[in-house]
C-alpha cells in the first residue's frame, strides 16, 4: 500500500478575493504572480551556486565539513569548489594538471581528509578507441593534490557514484555493467564487489548505521539493500519496496542511522526512512529539473539541477 505526502513548501489552499486586497486589479495580479503555481515547486527562488564557466556538466557535487561545495565536469573533468556560502565556484582541480577525464561522482571524506573521485574513459562506442582510464581517484581534500588512482577492472564501465564505509572501505558503483566496486583500507587495487542486472543501472549508493550497502537503478526505477557480510563479502540483494514510485533515481546520501536523501532526476528532492524491508518517502520538493545529485549543507540540501548549477533547499528532519 502506498501513502500519499504532501511537499513541504505547500501552495495557498485559495488565493485572497480582490475586494479583500487593497488598490487595483494591478494588485491581485501582482500578488498572483508572487505565489507558487500549484502542483509546481518554485526552485528559482532558492539560492543556487554556478559553475564560473560555461558548459561544464556536472553530474555529482559533495560538501566538506566547512561548508565548501564540489562539482565534477562531465565535458572537461576540472573539478570546482565553491567556498563557503558562495554563489560562484571556481575552478579547483584542472583536469589537464591531474589527468582527470568524465568526471561523475565525487564525495568529500573529512574523517580521511579526501577528495574522492570517479573518472571516466571516453570513447569505445561505434568502433572508436577508448581513451583514458576509468577509475577511482583520490585527492587531499585540503590541498587538492593528487593521492592515488584505482583503476577499474576492464576499463569499459562508468564509474558513477562513491560511499566510504565507518572502517574506511570505499564502495563505487559501476553503472554499467551493473557492479559494485570496492576498495579495502590499504588496498593497492579495486575488486569486484557486487553484480547484478538487477540493479537495472547502478546509481546512487550510500550506507546506514546498520552497515549495509544502499542503492538505487536509475533505468530500473528500484531500490535495493546489500548487507556485508561478515567477512567483508556482499551478502543476498534485497529489493525494497518504496513508499511512492521512483523516477530516475540518481545521487543518495546518508543524513541519519537509518534515513537517506535522494535525489531523482524526474523532478524530486526525497527523504527515504528504513523501515525493514520497505523505504518510507518524505517529499522535500518537487519542480527540480533532471535533479542529478545532492549533498546536506547546514539546514539546506544543495541539490544539482540539469547537469548545470546547484540550488539550495531548507530542509529540516
Amino acid at each position: 500500500m502506498r501513502t500519499s505526502v504532501k511537499p513541504l513548501f505547500a501552495v495557498p489552499a485559495r488565493i485572497p478575493k480582490a475586494r479583500s486586497l487593497p488598490g487595483s486589479l494591478s494588485s491581485l495580479l501582482l500578488v498572483l504572480a508572487l505565489l507558487p503555481s500549484p502542483g509546481a515547486a518554485q526552485p528559482q527562488m532558492f539560492r543556487s551556486i554556478k559553475l564560473s564557466e560555461p558548459d561544464m556538466r556536472p553530474e555529482s557535487i559533495t560538501s566538506g565539513k566547512d561548508g565548501s561545495v564540489y562539482f565534477g565536469s562531465m565535458a572537461s573533468g576540472t573539478i570546482y569548489r565553491a567556498a563557503p556560502g558562495a554563489a560562484v565556484a571556481e575552478p579547483w582541480i584542472r583536469a589537464e594538471s591531474a589527468g582527470l577525464s568524465n568526471v561523475l561522482g565525487v564525495l568529500a571524506h573529512d574523517a580521511s581528509n579526501t577528495l574522492w573521485v570517479c573518472q571516466n574513459s571516453t570513447g569505445g562506442s561505434n568502433g572508436a578507441p577508448v581513451v583514458g582510464q576509468t577509475a577511482l581517484r583520490s585527492f587531499d581534500l585540503a590541498t587538492g593534490e593528487p593521492r592515488a588512482s584505482y583503476p577499474f577492472p576492464g576499463n569499459g564501465g562508468l564509474c558513477n557514484d562513491i560511499a566510504v564505509a565507518d572502517d574506511g572501505t570505499v564502495y563505487a558503483t559501476e553503472t554499467v555493467p551493473n557492479r559494485i566496486i570496492r576498495l579495502r583500507p590499504g588496498a593497492a587495487a579495486v575488486d569486484v564487489w557486487f553484480s547484478d542486472s538487477r540493479l537495472g543501472s547502478a546509481d546512487g549508493i550510500a550506507l546506514l548505521s546498520d552497515g549495509a550497502v544502499y542503492t538505487n537503478g536509475f533505468r530500473g526505477n528500484g531500490f535495493f539493500r546489500i548487507p556485508v557480510n561478515a567477512d567483508g563479502s556482499a551478502g543476498t540483494l534485497e529489493v525494497l519496496e518504496t513508499t511512492l514510485p521512483l523516477d530516475r533515481p540518481d545521487g543518495l546520501r546518508p543524513v541519519g542511522p537509518d534515513k537517506l536523501l535522494q535525489a531523482e532526476q524526474g523532478g524530486r528532492l526525497a527523504e527515504l526512512t528504513i523501515k525493514g524491508n520497505r523505504a518510507e518517502m518524505r517529499v522535500i520538493q518537487t519542480g527540480l529539473t533532471r535533479a542529478s545529485a545532492l549533498t546536506l549543507v547546514g539546514d539546506e540540501v544543495v541539490v544539482l539541477l540539469d547537469f548545470e548549477s546547484a540550488v539550495r533547499v531548507p530542509y529540516k528532519q
